[in-house]
């Protein structure tokens, strides 16, 4: 799913109010934003035997879903159709938790 898409879905249920917690666009985004999350977390753990982490997060650090939004604001409204969900994650991460410099 792109940044764009995602954005849409999330001012959509936004502008719903307490009645978004009865769409089925919660659970898509929870789960788009959850599994390129947990990719992510796995491609840093290749990374990491290499020697070569592209974030060093804490081990139990998480995001949420506001820090989410915010982040995939910060993109260029013309680029955030081009720029996936896993992308967008993978980029907060790096930015949020740099490795420190060897």
């Amino acid at each position: 799913m792109s940044v764009a898409t995602f954005l849409a879905k999330a001012e959509a249920l936004q502008a719903k109010g307490i009645m978004a917690m009865f769409s089925s666009d919660v659970t898509l985004l929870k789960e788009e934003a959850g599994g390129a999350a947990q990719a992510y977390r796995r491609q840093l753990k290749q990374e990491a035997a290499a020697g070569k982490p592209s974030a060093c997060p804490p081990e139990h650090g998480s995001i949420n879903s506001n820090d989410l939004i915010a982040h995939m604001q910060t993109y260029a409204a013309a680029d955030r159709p081009r720029i996936s969900v896993g992308q967008a994650i993978a980029d907060l991460f790096r930015k949020r938790y740099p490795c420190p410099a060897r």
